[in-house]
Formats: structure tokens, C-alpha cells, sequence
């Protein structure tokens, strides 16, 4: 696990973390990423269903790097993880 330069808890303070906030945002944003994932995956799949697969993936390649940097900062680490959380559920809902 790599820490960002100034200590585990992010950008040079070390307070404990906010699991009692933070676990609802990231079940919240979620259950609306992954409803999001999915109307737009099926209404692509009805057009053609390689071009949901296809538009998918560039959608999550293009985001993955800001995401990527941005997982140690404080308020936002909650918001990638429930992004991160609803795009698999959506791509496990479209694939049933």
C-alpha cells in the first residue's frame, strides 16, 4: 500500500477517519452510479450491445487516472470508492 508523502491519513494532518459519514456517501453514490451504469448500459445494449461494452470501458479509462490521484484525499476517497463500488454492480447487473 503506498501512502501519499505527508502520512497514511492524507495531505499532512492524521485525523482518524470519518467512518460514520463517509460509509453512507460512498453506499449513496453507489446505488446511483450503479443505476446510472446500468439504464445507460441497457439503452445502448438495444442499439447494439458491443457499443455499451465499447463506451463503458472508454468511459471507466478515461475517469481511472483522476480517480487514481485522487483516492487520498480526505472527503473524495468516500466518493471513488462508491464509484468505483456502483460501476462493478452496474457491469455485474448488465452481464445478468
Amino acid at each position: 500500500m503506498s501512502y501519499p508523502p505527508d502520512g497514511p491519513y492524507g495531505y499532512g494532518y492524521s485525523e482518524p477517519t470519518p467512518w460514520a459519514m463517509g460509509v453512507p456517501v460512498s453506499v449513496l453514490v453507489a446505488a446511483l452510479t450503479a443505476a446510472g451504469v446500468y439504464s445507460f448500459g441497457t439503452a445502448l445494449a438495444e442499439i447494439h450491445p458491443l457499443l455499451a461494452a465499447l463506451v463503458n470501458l472508454i468511459a471507466v479509462g478515461g475517469v481511472a487516472p483522476t480517480a487514481w490521484r485522487w483516492r487520498f484525499q480526505p472527503v473524495t476517497r468516500w466518493v471513488i470508492a462508491g464509484l468505483a463500488t456502483g460501476v462493478l454492480l452496474g457491469w455485474i447487473a448488465l452481464l445478468a
